[in-house]
């Protein structure tokens, strides 16, 4: 497995499965180009989805004009509650990708957006679409089995602990560590890990805040969060969602630089932890997030840990485009990006609500007006998920 992977979310043309003869030769020149020089800096890993419009159709068409004896390929089938139908969308992957008819098999099957306890069960229960996933591998039409998670902790720890796994792609990068304990997980179990989005999820590192950029020099922020990540001995591999060949070029200076990561790192990471404590209390930042109630349990579904996370990335490093962007998604993302943002606040919740359920929190006295704040900063037209399974 490559450290860097090629994601295959930005190359399609479009989000909608568009009939053939809408995808133009300019689109599938493009993506010849992508894979071209994917195989020339040794991507060799290759993911995409069900979920991702266009890409698979459009894959299976090149992907033999394009050979790649070291080729892995992954795609993602999300889970359905029978599993007949995830059969069926497995089905299709495979069609769209053309392996069947190359006498390929799909090396890498990960069961998609395993998001909350509900569709874990979906996934796993006797007969379940795991078994579905099993069986078609004991054929040899798949290889290794994973699933792709956006879940809380708990919900990916019990999932690793089941052990019908063989990989995890899952988000970890700078700005969010908080799934630790799942990367000591599946080292522990043997799995295989994939940091999905390190560079938009991790913080729009495309385009980078400026105060952000200024903290990470003589780094580009890019090369920054991959060193980070590529530095953590569970993870294996990190995607790069590659819209044109030039996208792979600052990710291939991160690999370049990867022996001299340990001279690199540790002072951009003391700059940054510095900036941080700086510009929010060390009282705030030891405790923020005590006594907070999951979304769900929250007056109007009020994601306040979410919420105040966001908070804190404004605050310390000025990420406000990428703020706004998480902020509006809330309400919107379904169970991709679950709970409302502080719009609903003194809309539908009252501040008398929302301080009964922050009664276990230190900070109840504080925390209204931050979501006000919030809510000016940030607040707009809700946001679509790209991707709506």
């Amino acid at each position: 497995m490559p450290v860097l992977s090629l994601g295959g979310m930005r190359f399609q043309q479009s989000w909608s499965d568009v009939p053939p003869a809408e995808i133009t030769a300019a689109s599938q020149d493009n993506l010849r180009a992508i894979l071209e020089r994917a195989v020339a800096v040794g991507a060799h890993h290759i993911e995409t989805a069900r979920g991702y419009g266009s890409s698979e159709r459009q894959l299976g068409w090149l992907l033999g004009e394009v050979p790649d004896p070291q080729r892995i390929l992954q795609s993602k089938v999300p889970p359905d509650p029978d599993p007949d139908v995830f059969e069926q969308k497995l089905t299709l992957s495979v069609e769209r990708l053309g392996l069947e008819a190359r006498g390929e098999r799909l090396d890498l099957l990960a069961l998609h957006g395993i998001n909350n306890a509900e569709l874990l069960e979906q996934v796993l229960r006797p007969g379940g679409c795991l078994a579905v996933a099993r069986r078609w591998q004991s054929a040899g039409r798949v290889g290794h089995i994973g699933l792709s998670t956006h879940a809380p902790l708990p919900v990916i720890l019990e999932a690793i602990g089941s052990d019908g796994f063989d990989y995890i792609n899952l988000h970890w990068y700078f700005i969010r560590q908080d799934n630790s304990p799942a990367l000591a997980a599946a080292r522990a179990h043997d799995m295989g890990v994939f940091v999905i989005s390190p560079t938009d999820k991790g913080g729009h590192l495309h385009t980078p805040a400026p105060r952000f950029s200024s903290l990470c020099e003589p780094l580009h922020p890019i090369v920054f969060n991959d060193l980070f990540c590529l530095s953590a001995p569970a993870i294996h591999t990190i995607s790069v969602g590659a819209a044109r060949p030039s996208d792979l070029d600052l990710h291939l200076e991160a690999v370049a630089l990867l022996p001299q990561a340990d001279q690199l790192l540790p002072p951009i990471l003391e700059r940054l932890e510095h900036a941080r404590r700086q510009a929010l209390d060390a009282s705030w930042l030891a405790s923020w997030d005590q006594g907070l109630p999951e979304w769900h349990e929250t007056p109007g579904g009020l994601n306040l840990p979410m919420l105040l996370w966001l908070h804190n990335l404004l605050e310390a490093w000025g990420l406000e485009a990428y703020c706004r962007a998480r902020y509006q998604l809330l309400g919107a993302g379904g169970h991709w990006f679950p709970g409302e943002n502080a719009d609903v606040f003194e809309r539908e919740v009252s501040e008398q609500e929302l301080r009964s359920a922050l009664a276990a929190s230190p900070w109840v006295e504080q925390i209204p007006d931050l979501l006000r704040s919030l809510r000016q900063r940030l607040g707009g037209e809700q946001q679509q998920r790209l991707q709506q399974d």
